[in-house]
């Protein structure tokens, strides 16, 4: 397998110009699947702090980049959604987000909200040895005794350096989330209903939200209003990503 990855069939998360160029950076294997965005092309592309796989290899030699609370030493490490980017040298803090049209962003942030990072439940089962397994959405496991408070959809709030859960956001009507994927990738509001399909189909969610921009099929800004998308593009939050967010 090569290095490189051609730009137009790249997906619509990463954010690279498909024109610019024949080929980009290939992701490793590692967290977030085939979202994930190589750390290279964040430190290169998005905010210009190299200008080359050379220049950023010294950099993450240097450990002058941390993703949620860790060293990366390697440039092509994925980085997805709700990833925590620290650069100790520049003091300066990012949480990675999902944006317009479902591009990953860098929102900047203080360096005690980057002390931890969200995840969303994808999976939970009880292993060996009778504890539960909660997987999150960048393939991350975490094993607790009891895990009778928490269900799929859920989110978690982990500390990067203990690993320990600090805050917990259930899923359901009424609660805070973000569209992560889809069409309406990077809005945010609250769930007004959940669609339940039968069998083995998706469910579906409507949310109340907020028109962001004055558009003919909008309405005008700060008008309420409500859109429907695929439960699983959406995910928990509480206040302190809306408040990041502006």
């Amino acid at each position: 397998m090569g290095n490189h990855q051609k730009r137009l069939s790249v997906p619509n998360s990463w954010p690279v110009e498909r024109k610019e160029a024949t080929f980009t950076v290939k992701a490793d294997a590692g967290p977030h699947g085939e979202n994930g965005v190589p750390l290279l092309i964040v430190m290169r592309d998005v905010l210009s702090y190299v200008d080359s796989r050379k220049e950023a290899r010294y950099a993450l030699n240097q450990d002058a980049v941390y993703v949620n609370g860790d060293a990366v030493s390697d440039e092509s490490r994925p980085i997805g959604m709700f990833d925590i980017l620290t650069f100790p040298s520049r003091d300066e803090f990012y949480r990675v987000f999902p944006g317009v049209g479902g591009r990953l962003a860098l929102t900047e942030i203080d360096e005690e909200s980057a002390s931890s990072r969200l995840g969303k439940i994808t999976s939970k089962r009880q292993v060996n040895g009778g504890e539960f397994q909660l997987t999150l959405h960048d393939g991350t496991n975490i094993q607790l005794e009891d895990a009778s408070d928490y269900s799929v959809n859920d989110s978690l709030v982990i500390d990067n350096d203990e690993k320990d859960v600090v805050a917990h956001f259930e899923y359901g009507e009424g609660a805070l989330v973000t569209a992560v994927d889809g069409q309406h990738a990077g809005e945010i509001g609250e769930v007004e209903e959940i669609l339940v399909t039968p069998g083995s189909g998706r469910n579906s969610v409507t949310v109340s939200t907020e028109t962001p921009s004055a558009s003919p099929e909008a309405g005008e800004p700060g008008e309420d209003r409500e859109f429907e998308t695929v439960e699983e593009y959406v995910v928990t939050i509480d206040e302190n990503f809306v408040g990041d967010e502006e």
